[in-house]
C-alpha cells in the first residue's frame, strides 16, 4: 500500500485529501487563512488560466504562486487539458487541438495562446508548483471510439514530451531530488477499458509520481462512472497515488475513496456555497460508518424563506468557524443583501464540511 500522505517541500498532503480549486490563483471569496482554518492541506491552480491572467512573468515578479497568493502549503497546478475540452470541443471557433498542443483564443480577446506539452511543464515549474501535471487530451465518455483512440495517442505522446522537459529542467536547474516538484500524468480512454489499459500501461512505463483519472467522470444523466473509475485505479496499482479530477460532491468523494483514490478536486463545493446550497451533517460525523447510506448529509438552501428567523447554525455537528459564530437566519439575511460576507462564510462552511469528510475517511469512517 502507498504511504497515507505525500510529503512535499512545502508540507504534507494527508490522504484522502480534497484540494479546492483556486483556478486563477484564488479560492473565490476566501483567503489563505480561511483555507487553513477549514483544514485544507493543498489547493489546485490552473496554468491555462494563470498564463493568461496575471501571466507567468507577473507571477514570477510577485515571488511565485505561493508568495503571490499567501498560501504557503502545497499547490498542484492543472495543465489545462480539461479547459481545452470545454472550450474547443464545445465551440470549434475558440481554438483547436493539434499534435503540438492547444491553440486557444479566449473569449473577449484577439490574442491566441499556444500551449505545447513542453511549455505546459515549463510554465508550471517557473510558477513554483509542488505538483506538476502533464498536458492531456480530455474527452467526453460518450465520444466516438475514434476520438478516444486519438486522445489516448496524443495524451501518451504529450506525457512523454512532458516527462523529457521536466527531467531536463530539473537537471539544468540542479534541483536536488528532495526539493523537486512531483510530476503527474493523466489517464484517458473514455469508456473503453481497452484504451484505459493501453494508456495506463504506457504512462506507467514512462514513470510518474502519481496519476489522474482523465475525462469527464459523469455520464449524460449525471451519474458517476464508478466502475470505470475503479477499474482505472486498479490498472495503476497501490504503489502510486491517484487523483480523481473533477470529483467534488460529498457522495462521490466517498465512493471514489472506497475505490482507492487519494486526491480530489472540484469547484463544486465552493460554487454550491456561492449559489446558496450548503452541506449539512444529519448526524454526528463520527457516526458515518456506511458510505452506501447517503442519508448522512443533506442540502440547506439558504435563500428559502423558511430560514428568515432561524437562530441555529447550519449544522449543530459542524465545527467550522461559520457554524461556531453565525446563525442560518443571519446567513439568509446576508445572502438576500448580496453581501460578500455571505460568500466568505458559506465557502468556509462547505470547505470544512468536505475536509472533515476526508478526515473521517482517513481514520476508517465510511468503510473507505
Amino acid at each position: 500500500m502507498p504511504d497515507r500522505s505525500l510529503v512535499l517541500r512545502r508540507g504534507e498532503i494527508r490522504f484522502p485529501a480534497f484540494l479546492p480549486d483556486a483556478t486563477a490563483g484564488v479560492v473565490r471569496g476566501v483567503d489563505a487563512a480561511d483555507l487553513e482554518r477549514a483544514g485544507v492541506d493543498a489547493v489546485v491552480m490552473n496554468i491555462f488560466h494563470l498564463m493568461q491572467r496575471p501571466g507567468i512573468t507577473t507571477i514570477r515578479a510577485l515571488g511565485g504562486l505561493h508568495r503571490m497568493s499567501g498560501w504557503h502549503h502545497p499547490i498542484m497546478t492543472d495543465s489545462g487539458g480539461f479547459q481545452a475540452y470545454s472550450l474547443i470541443r464545445q465551440d470549434r471557433r475558440r481554438g483547436r487541438l493539434t499534435d503540438d498542443g492547444l491553440i486557444i483564443q479566449p473569449e473577449g480577446t484577439n490574442r491566441k495562446f499556444h500551449l505545447t506539452p513542453e511549455k505546459c511543464i515549463e510554465l508550471q515549474v517557473r510558477a513554483g508548483a509542488d505538483i506538476v501535471v502533464c498536458l492531456d487530451d480530455c474527452t467526453h465518455p460518450d465520444a466516438p471510439i475514434e476520438t478516444q483512440r486519438e486522445a489516448v495517442r496524443r495524451t501518451i505522446a504529450w506525457a512523454r514530451r512532458g516527462r523529457q522537459t521536466f527531467d531536463r529542467l530539473m537537471d539544468e536547474k540542479e534541483i536536488p531530488l528532495a526539493e523537486r516538484p512531483l510530476l503527474f500524468a493523466v489517464i484517458q480512454g473514455g469508456q473503453s477499458r481497452e484504451l484505459r489499459r493501453a494508456c495506463a500501461d504506457e504512462l506507467l512505463a514512462l514513470g510518474f509520481d502519481g496519476y489522474g483519472f482523465g475525462g469527464w467522470p459523469l455520464d449524460d444523466q449525471g451519474n458517476l462512472l464508478l466502475d470505470l473509475i475503479a477499474y482505472t485505479r486498479e490498472l495503476v496499482g497501490p504503489r502510486f497515488p491517484m487523483h480523481a479530477l473533477g470529483i467534488g460532491s460529498p457522495t462521490n468523494i466517498v465512493r471514489c475513496a472506497r475505490a482507492g483514490y487519494e486526491m480530489f478536486d472540484s469547484a463544486l463545493p465552493t460554487r454550491d456555497a456561492r449559489q446558496g446550497r450548503l452541506y449539512t451533517w444529519n448526524s454526528s460525523p463520527s457516526d458515518l460508518t456506511d458510505s452506501r447510506d447517503e442519508r448522512w448529509f443533506s442540502y440547506l438552501y439558504i435563500a428559502d424563506d423558511i430560514h428568515w428567523k432561524n437562530p441555529r447554525p447550519i449544522s449543530p455537528y459542524c465545527d467550522c468557524w461559520c457554524c461556531q459564530r453565525y446563525s442560518v437566519g443571519y446567513l439568509h439575511h446576508l445572502h438576500a443583501l448580496g453581501d460578500a460576507l455571505y460568500i466568505r462564510l458559506a465557502t468556509i462552511h462547505n470547505l470544512r464540511f468536505v475536509t472533515r469528510l476526508t478526515e473521517i475517511l482517513r481514520t476508517g469512517g465510511g468503510d473507505a
